[in-house]
């Protein structure tokens, strides 16, 4: 009888948890930006951008779509309002759903003016030639030098020329990472959120015997600490999942018939993490997908 109470208590528990970080995920979303229509192939609400400007710049994304057909945009925010660019420029590239579905090859250059802030958000299908650390040079290189002028017009300028360069194979960079480069790259918000849940997982894994009735809130706790460098929401996010996939793993292996611990024969298969979103009116995307590739920088 004490078993089966233990197994209800510890049931109970997880139930708990995962009710908690769904809560607080669910509170949270409230509080996040906004992400704005997809109203063009630049959407300026800064107002930074003179008429012909962002008219050549339409122009220019465009062609390149009609050539290529890959989505590049451009989007200018007043303030993320508090919330981490990678994660927002992840959030905008997805719900936008920039880049054809099934080749994904989107691109988001987003430009913060409060915070100083600019990322070169890559879709899946351009991460092989569009790399993290060329994303990172056109940053530093092409972008930063004239947003530090005091122009931010001619650095969007350079940053799509650059963007669409490396893409069609005209623009050359030497990615030799230097000692900047190195320090000033960080991983997407998605892969914290994966690194966390990998983490939690196989933490509450290598804790099964002896701690059964803890390992998913130790395992979600373990998954929240990683994955929050990449936002509050996210790192809940990663917590809930986390505990889900551990709750799942020990019903299917108790289903096995043995008896509610995990051995260190037992591993999981493979799962899924994702989502789907709405799109925007106006120039629409096409059904991409991103994982968190590309860069971010400040000036």
């Amino acid at each position: 009888m004490k078993k089966k109470t233990s197994k209800g208590r510890a049931t109970s528990a997880l139930v708990f948890c995962l009710t908690l970080a769904l809560t607080w995920t669910l509170s949270s979303a409230s509080w996040a930006l906004d992400v704005p229509p997809l109203t063009g192939r630049v959407v300026d609400l800064a107002h930074v951008l003179p008429a012909d400007v962002a008219a050549s710049l339409t122009s220019d994304l465009d062609a390149h779509e009609t050539k290529t057909s890959n989505q590049v945009a451009v989007l200018v925010l007043p303030s993320l309002e508090g919330e981490p660019i990678e994660s927002f420029a992840h959030r905008v590239a997805t719900t936008w759903k920039l880049g054809q579905k099934g080749t994904d090859n989107g691109v988001l250059l987003l430009v913060a003016l409060r915070e100083r802030k600019v990322r070169i958000e890559v879709g899946y299908g351009l991460e092989g030639t569009l790399t993290d650390l060329r994303s990172a040079h056109i940053i530093r290189n092409e972008i930063v030098p004239r947003f530090r002028a005091g122009d931010i017009p001619a650095g969007i300028q350079a940053g799509v020329e650059a963007i669409l360069g490396s893409i069609e194979g005209s623009y050359k960079a030497e990615e030799v990472p230097s000692a900047h480069g190195r320090s000033g790259q960080e991983p997407g918000a998605m892969q914290y959120v994966i690194i966390g849940i990998f983490v939690g997982v196989m933490a509450g894994i290598v804790l099964s015997h002896g701690l059964q009735r803890t390992r998913a809130l130790l395992g979600s706790a373990l998954a929240f600490l990683v994955a929050q460098s990449a936002g509050l929401l996210l790192g809940l996010t990663a917590a809930g999942v986390t505990a889900l996939l551990l709750w799942l793993l020990l019903q299917a292996n108790r289903g096995g018939g043995k008896g509610g611990g995990w051995g260190p024969d037992f591993l999981p298969g493979s799962g899924g993490f994702g989502g789907s979103f709405g799109g925007g009116g106006g120039f629409s995307g096409g059904g991409g997908d991103f994982g968190g590739g590309g860069a971010s920088g400040d000036w």
